[in-house]
């Protein structure tokens, strides 16, 4: 069996600090840093040490370290002889301003020796071994410096040679592959137009779709992550989703479908859900097509008037769907009709949609979800006295530009946001990343890019009363982020208050608790102002 086990080490100091005298009682002693990346989102600040290969018996004895030196390596897996192990990492010397350059390394277990097998500048990570073994696919994508790049599914010999993309006509990002039990083709799963979906292609470049309805994996809001694996007879296991509830184990055979557990039937056989439609409308800006969810209360009436939230996804290279949500269920159960969406940006809609942001986020993601809220309104159905939105994440950021731009809404609760480019991008865990990727360099070379683009521009045009809300220890978007906002909010006389959620990193609702207390404070936020 091979595997990965975080090595500690030693931590090196500069810092010559005297010896504590005997009895004496000092505070701790001072922690010197030196790395680019040093502390990370849901992890906290990173111990001394790195992640190693590892190989052991099945019949157990003691682990023998195969990789020594100071990087990280991916999860392996067995060449058909087990004379040698695949995996992906990034051992590059610069690997710290250039976090995305992994590749595909063989491991040769006789010499140790380690042999690159890609070679492009980009991403390539996930090896599968053909069944064979003559053969490994793998994802990723010649890197540009793009906000977004779709990743495709590739395949090359065992040693390297003979690199072919199969899904380059696919424009969509492709992950999860799992080799036909013949060897002829892979499958794989992908997102469009809020389904997750499993596809096949031949090693010809023939592509198809096999499955669709994956999803239902994220509780808290609409996001519509699924997974699934394939038998040798060809019988796929996966997660069924649905905004009708959260995820239940499916099997395909043979083009039908079998759902084998119903998980939360006792729920809801006595709650009342809202219902999902949904909605496309075509952006102010430019006619862009944008996807979109209405979900209405439970015992809906069309010729009454309900107050609405718009809520708007993090990523932003994200996708909501079709798919149960929580937070989306509790705003409908307490008389609001919702509207979530895919701005420009999104996932699941092929490159160019999502990279319409590149080096301009937010901006014109505003329109695409202005158009929405009006036609929701156009329905007939809103108080359009009673509007409210918020949004995590991407979503924080766009909910605090929305307040900036116009005071249409009665009341905004901004979760975890980047409020300031300048500061997110040196603050938050992954600064290389930032910098290369969404902005045209760093924020001493552009300032202009990143002044424009920063909700804290805007905050003297705000009148809308607005909390913020984010977890303690985020370094996603680091609570600074809303420190700011609130700051700036209170100096502006502007009605604000901050929710501050202890021990919770950017994902914000790791317990059940965290969740339910999430969407109360928004709902408190909202139902405050509703009908004043």
């Amino acid at each position: 069996m091979a595997f990965t086990q975080f090595v500690p080490k030693a931590k090196k100091s500069l810092l010559k600090i005297p010896n504590k005298p005997e009895g004496a009682n000092w505070n701790e002693a001072p922690i010197f840093i030196d790395e680019m990346n040093y502390r990370g989102d849901g992890a906290g600040y990173f111990k001394a040490g790195n992640s190693q290969i590892f190989t052991i018996g099945l019949a157990g004895g003691t682990a023998r370290q195969r990789t020594f030196d100071d990087n990280n390596y991916g999860s392996p897996i067995w060449s058909k002889d087990g004379e040698s192990l695949f995996f992906s990492a990034n051992l590059h010397e610069n690997h710290d301003l250039e976090p995305g350059n992994s590749e595909i390394y063989q491991l040769n277990l006789h010499s140790g020796n380690v042999s690159a097998l890609t070679s492009r500048f980009g991403p390539d990570s996930g090896p599968v071994l053909s069944p064979d073994g003559t053969q490994i696919a793998y994802t990723g994508f010649d890197d540009s410096y793009q906000g977004y790049q779709v990743t495709n599914l590739y395949v090359m010999n065992m040693d390297g040679s003979g690199v072919k993309n199969l899904t380059e006509d696919l424009d969509r990002d492709v992950g999860n592959p799992q080799w036909e039990a013949n060897g002829k083709g892979i499958y794989f799963q992908y997102d469009e137009f809020g389904d997750t979906k499993i596809g096949h292609v031949a090693l010809t470049g023939k592509i198809s779709t096999v499955v669709e309805g994956l999803g239902g994996l994220d509780l808290g809001r609409p996001y519509n992550a699924g997974d699934f694996s394939v038998s040798n007879n060809t019988k796929f296991a996966f997660t069924l989703g649905g905004p009708e509830h959260p995820s239940d184990l499916a099997v395909w055979s043979d083009g039908e479908i079998k759902r084998i557990t119903a998980l939360n039937d006792d729920v809801f056989s006595y709650r009342n859900l809202g219902k999902v439609e949904e909605i496309w409308w075509e952006s102010s800006f430019d006619g862009l097509k944008i996807q979109g969810w209405i979900v209405t209360p439970p015992n809906f009436d069309p010729s009454k008037k309900y107050p609405f939230i718009l809520e708007i996804h993090g990523g932003p290279f994200a996708m909501y769907g079709p798919a149960f949500s929580y937070e989306i269920q509790q705003y409908a159960a307490a008389g609001y009709v919702v509207l979530y969406s895919n701005p420009r940006g999104s996932t699941g809609y092929g490159q160019e949609f999502g990279n319409a942001i590149h080096h301009d986020y937010p901006n014109h993601d505003y329109d695409d979800l202005m158009t929405g809220v009006d036609a929701v309104i156009e329905k007939g159905y809103i108080d359009t006295d009673n509007l409210f939105v918020t949004g995590g994440s991407g979503g924080g950021l766009l909910t605090a530009w929305i307040v900036g731009k116009t005071n249409r809404f009665k009341a905004a609760v901004v979760a975890k946001p980047v409020i300031n480019w300048s500061t997110h991008v040196l603050y938050a865990d992954n600064p290389a990343f930032f910098t290369k990727y969404w902005f045209p360099g760093n924020p001493w070379e552009e300032p202009e890019s990143y002044t424009k683009r920063s909700p804290i521009t805007f905050v003297g045009n705000v009148t809308t009363p607005t909390m913020l809300l984010t977890g303690e220890a985020d370094y996603r978007t680091p609570i600074a982020e809303s420190e700011q906002f609130y700051a700036a909010l209170k100096l502006q006389e502007v009605e604000t208050a901050m929710v501050r959620i202890p021990n919770a990193s950017h994902g914000l609702v790791d317990r059940p608790s965290m969740l339910m207390s999430k969407s109360a404070s928004i709902l408190s936020w909202f139902n405050h102002y509703r009908d004043q």
